[in-house]
């Protein structure tokens, strides 16, 4: 990893202009089930500014504080100052990892993510020999193991499908001609969720625009990220920002069906290169091309007006808002919109409310708070009472089924471009 990366980062810089106000609290998803003032914003600020000055050392105890926060932002949205917090724990996981290392099935599977051929053997295999373990969901792309004496795991999780998503097409798919857009899937889309990237090529289909596959992209880094390993988030953002760069011209823009793929290219690769101005210039230049999905379908095409002259759809949809979506690039509006045009929306009693995903080490170390979360999310589905439960993220996909399934509720999760799909069919 450069020098520059390595750089120590100032916590007090943020920690010393909390004014101590409490506004984050109200608002903290951890806070929320963890009633701790340590496992709070400015709980995680003064315990940062403690470890700055040396009155507080790295230890397990202060990792497993800071490895609670789930990166919702809500705090950020909230503070009257601004305060950046999620970026101070971001860059604490650096610490963290620095200090104790990361865990191995860490390793093994950020190993994956960053050597695309070998987890697309993996991923086969998988696909073999998965069913073994577990019961297939196929309506879900899920899949819940099986009794097996002496192992106690009921939970959902995600299945792989028979072949990636980008493996099942050419590279480019010629629809017309009208524009030409570059998809970047994301890994839960490419390996796991495939009917979001078939769902994406038959919406531009319709609007006979251009799809290039842009095959050589890799894992956007977010699950690297918010882990704190900045080795291979740095590797892996130099090489998406050099790849996406060179299309630049040559696309209208790249989009992306995933809220945290998004986020991360769009936003999070500038702050990641905080203190390298090169790469920093770059990725911000970069945003610029980059849209999510919903946003640029809305904004760019006319594919509302098209879905105006379908069929009303007799099912209804309730809409949660990632985290990534709504309150690191502000989109909530257009997903809504386009879903609008076919469907009945049914509005949660917080769509805004995190379902808790959080991350890794949160889906791990941390399941019983990430489950505890997403049940209160789960509540607020089954009182929406829709047929359908929409995000356009596969995280808040794997944390919200998992949550339903856990109240025996049979909502059914749809990516918002699987609904569009969905309705252009009719």
């Amino acid at each position: 990893m450069s020098k520059k990366n390595e750089a120590k980062f100032n916590f007090k810089d943020i920690s010393d202009k909390c004014v101590k106000c409490g506004k984050c609290i109200q608002v903290c998803t951890i806070h929320e089930i963890n009633r701790d003032e340590v496992t709070s914003p400015r709980g995680f600020l003064d315990l940062l500014g403690a470890y700055q000055n040396g009155d507080l050392a790295l230890d397990k105890n202060l990792k497993d504080i800071l490895q609670k926060c789930f990166l919702c932002t809500n705090c950020v949205q909230v503070c009257p100052n601004s305060l950046p917090v999620d970026f101070a724990i971001e860059q604490s996981r650096n610490e963290i990892r620095k200090t104790h290392g990361i865990a191995w099935y860490k390793k093994i599977v950020f190993f994956f993510l960053r050597n695309r051929k070998i987890l697309d053997i993996v991923a086969r295999f998988g696909y073999v020999f998965q069913s073994c373990g577990f019961k297939i969901l196929k309506e879900q792309s899920s899949m819940k193991m099986r009794k097996i004496p002496l192992v106690k795991m009921d939970r959902v999780l995600p299945s792989l499908a028979k072949k990636s998503f980008l493996a099942s097409y050419e590279d480019v798919i010629e629809n017309g001609g009208a524009g030409k857009v570059g998809i970047f899937i994301g890994c839960f889309a490419n390996y796991f969720y495939t009917d979001i990237g078939k769902s994406l090529l038959k919406v531009l289909k319709a609007l006979k625009i251009d799809a290039y596959l842009i095959k050589k992209q890799k894992c956007c880094g977010a699950p690297q990220y918010f882990t704190g390993d900045f080795k291979s988030v740095e590797y892996l953002a130099k090489f998406n920002i050099e790849y996406l760069e060179s299309f630049v011209g040559k696309l209208d823009a790249v989009i992306v069906p995933e809220a945290t793929c998004c986020a991360m290219i769009k936003h999070d690769y500038a702050k990641f290169f905080w203190n390298d101005k090169k790469w920093k210039e770059r990725a911000e230049k970069l945003s610029n091309f980059i849209f999510l999905a919903t946003e640029y379908l809305d904004k760019k095409t006319n594919l509302a007006e098209i879905l105006a002259t379908k069929k009303t759809q007799n099912f209804s949809v309730t809409y949660h808002d990632p985290c990534h979506a709504r309150k690191m690039l502000g989109i909530f509006k257009e997903p809504r919109h386009l879903i609008a045009q076919n469907f009945t929306i049914k509005e949660m009693k917080d769509s805004n409310h995190c379902c808790g995903f959080g991350g890794v080490t949160m889906q791990s170390e941390n399941y019983k708070f990430a489950k505890q979360s997403g049940l209160i999310k789960a509540q607020m589905i089954k009182e929406a009472d829709a047929t359908f439960v929409s995000a356009e993220c596969s995280a808040c996909r794997m944390q919200i089924t998992d949550a339903v399934n856990g109240i025996k509720d049979d909502t059914k999760f749809k990516n918002p471009i699987e609904l569009i799909a969905m309705a252009l069919k009719e």
